[in-house]
């Protein structure tokens, strides 16, 4: 008789349920607090009760928890400082989507050598942001496999859907039922389209495939997620965070019925895939919001410790402290500049109302 199920799977390995790795990895009710009142912050700010501007920063991905800690660190010293301005949520990017092939993200490979220990990668993660959450650090990050949320979605004030997922059918009934407002990227061509109807259709109640916290395969009945916002990253377009690209973007919004607003990421297409000029975004789109735009809520930056980036070879423990082994980043001390700066611009505009 010929084999006709599994033809190309090598092997099927049983994984930890989220219910064993929370009950190991247990958040403080302190924490459990802090994590709520972040989203809260965060629905405030999206429902234009909170005049503060969110500031997503951070790391293009996680690939060593106690650099992630460290920059964690110096964030929070940061945001307290600009908290009057600014909203710092972290980036904390756990699981990565390839173009083609390539390292999928520290849950997927936490030992960066294709062993693939996902058991392992859920322990780090979920213990990396019990650690951010304990510094007072709004952590955020992409939703990309769907049963991923049940092992550490309690600890994520702010989830994104990638410009390779926004499409996903399977993308937006997951974010119909996650638990913090969700930002939607437009596509990888620049079109805003896909994430216009991302956003209407995660809005909405679903029914769909996913685990419990058993592990068991189950349907999932959800209510529909109203905090949805559009993200800027450009395209193969180019840039679109210019002026006539943030008016054309709300007019979209506006014609689907959406709440205009959107966050402007820095990098990808709209750095021209340069980390050197995130900067130049960054103040572009902070003018624009002095200048008197609500609709733009936020900015996001690809940080880390050390600037540009680097190759992930065979040998992990040879990689260089603090840069990035995904896209190039700018360095702590730049970040740290351009906080500061958009916080001084932000509150003499202010002051200048009042």
């Amino acid at each position: 008789m010929h084999q006709t199920d599994n033809v190309n799977v090598r092997s099927i390995e049983k994984l930890v349920s989220p219910r064993e790795i929370k009950q190991d990895i247990a958040v403080a009710e302190d924490s459990q607090d802090f994590v709520f009142e972040s989203r809260e912050h965060i629905k405030r700010i999206l429902s234009g009760e909170d005049d503060r501007m969110l500031a997503v920063v951070g790391p293009c991905s996680i690939h060593d928890p106690a650099m992630a800690l460290d920059y964690a660190r110096r964030l929070k010293e940061v945001a307290d400082e600009v908290n009057d301005r600014l909203f710092i949520v972290m980036r904390v990017y756990f699981e990565k989507p390839r173009t083609t092939v390539g390292w999928k993200g520290l849950i997927n490979d936490p030992h960066l050598n294709d062993t693939f220990d996902i058991g392992s990668g859920f322990r780090i993660a979920r213990q990396l942001l019990v650690d951010i959450a304990e510094l007072g650090l709004p952590a955020a990050t992409e939703a990309l496999e769907p049963i991923t949320p049940q092992y550490i979605a309690d600890l994520i004030s702010l989830a994104s859907i990638g410009a390779r997922t926004t499409e996903s059918p399977t993308h937006r009934q997951m974010a119909s039922g996650l638990s913090m407002p969700v930002g939607y990227k437009n596509g990888t061509d620049g079109s805003l389209q896909i994430a216009l109807d991302a956003m209407t259709s995660a809005g909405s109640p679903h029914s769909f495939l996913g685990i419990d916290a058993e592990g068991a395969t189950c349907v999932v009945h959800s209510n529909g997620n109203p905090w949805g916002h559009l993200i800027l990253r450009g395209g193969r377009s180019g840039p679109n965070y210019a002026r006539e690209d943030i008016r054309d973007a709300i007019a979209q919004l506006e014609k689907s019925n959406l709440h205009s607003n959107l966050l402007v990421d820095c990098s990808h297409a709209n750095s021209n895939k340069d980390h050197a000029q995130q900067k130049n975004v960054w103040r572009d789109v902070v003018n624009q919001r002095t200048e008197g735009n609500r609709s733009i809520i936020g900015m996001m930056l690809e940080s880390n410790i050390s600037s540009g980036n680097q190759k992930l070879g065979a040998e992990p423990s040879s990689l260089t402290y603090g840069v990035s082994i995904t896209d190039a980043c700018i360095e702590w001390d730049e970040t740290a500049l351009l906080l500061r700066e958009a916080h001084a611009q932000l509150s003499q505009a202010a002051a200048s109302t009042t």
